[in-house]
């Protein structure tokens, strides 16, 4: 068993991961994606599509190795994406647009790697490692290329264009960009876009620091924050395609995590959908609004002393 793990962290140094990546939670990710029990030899593996919740479950079954719950993430974030932004794993080859936080995410060795791989014993290994590596750069670009290719293209009310990574909320996200923002923030500043891969897709740290808030990096922040300068609101926004909208917990949440602005709060959940909204209807917090893009020109306003503004 020890000796098949040192094995899969040999391979990860030929092929030019560092220390982090040929760790011994990655050799046995790598091993659990070539389907590798201890007894097994180089030749016979296999290259299956699994989900991260599958290799933890293979290799408690093959190798003792109870990963808890919790190390999910982990082997995802530290291992996994290394691996798929070094070209030797592919992301959800059967889906690319596949969103990042779908329970159906998988993982499948990148095949060039995979046939190298299953060499590791023979004479031509050597020559065909040297091979591999001389064309990996062009793999790597190739892979990044399609991956760009999936993402979504927003244009910010000041004509900078960020993108966004495909599925999830993040096509709602596009149109509260270009539709609500440009309706009902004229003049307003994207602080912050919070991307369902990329976490800080934009953020505007110094204007929010000049605006009193020192951001906690551990805190939930709003998918869309917008400041309006004449009129010193800023305007947290929620996208509640796949997530709740601003209900009484969230509206506590962000009222703290917010609580040294010296602009005005204005709180806003978005729909793609007044079929969506109907769902949620019992949950909005009062002293919010709500805007469905598919009736673009229209709020919905929670009750209080004034619409869409600020509550002292």
């Amino acid at each position: 068993m020890v000796a098949k793990i040192m094995e899969a962290q040999g391979i990860l140094r030929l092929l030019g991961f560092d220390d982090e990546r040929c760790n011994e939670r990655s050799a046995l990710v790598l091993l659990a994606l070539l389907r590798l029990p201890p007894s097994a030899s180089w030749p016979s593996a296999e290259r299956p599509m699994l989900r991260t919740v599958e290799i933890m479950d293979w290799l408690r079954t093959n190798y003792e190795k109870d990963y808890k719950p919790n190390t999910r993430e982990t082997i995802r974030r530290f291992t996994l994406h290394q691996f798929v932004e070094g070209g030797l794993v592919v992301a959800n080859p059967d889906d690319p647009g596949r969103p990042t936080n779908s329970p159906k995410n998988c993982y499948q060795i990148e095949s060039a790697a995979f046939e190298l791989i299953r060499l590791i014993d023979c004479h031509a290994f050597d020559d065909q490692l040297a091979a591999y590596l001389a064309m990996m750069p062009g793999l790597k670009a190739k892979y990044a290329m399609e991956r760009d290719l999936l993402r979504i293209p927003v244009t910010l009310p000041d004509g900078t264009e960020v993108k966004l990574s495909s599925g999830g909320q993040n096509k709602l996200i596009v149109q509260i960009i270009e539709e609500f923002c440009a309706r009902f923030t004229p003049g307003g500043q994207v602080l912050y876009i919070g991307d369902t891969q990329k976490k800080w897709s934009v953020f505007k740290e110094d204007v929010l620091a000049r605006l009193g808030i020192a951001v906690d990096s551990h805190g939930k922040m709003p998918d869309v924050v917008v400041y309006i300068p004449d009129r010193n609101w800023l305007v947290l926004i929620e996208a509640a395609s796949t997530h709740g909208p601003v209900d009484s917990k969230r509206h506590g949440e962000l009222k703290s995590l917010f609580h040294g602005s010296t602009a005005g709060l204005v709180f806003i959940s978005c729909f793609p959908s007044k079929v969506v909204l109907r769902e949620y209807l019992k949950d909005i917090s009062w002293e919010t609004d709500v805007w469905c893009a598919d009736n673009p020109t229209h709020l919905i306003h929670f009750n209080g002393d004034r619409f869409l503004g600020p509550y002292e």
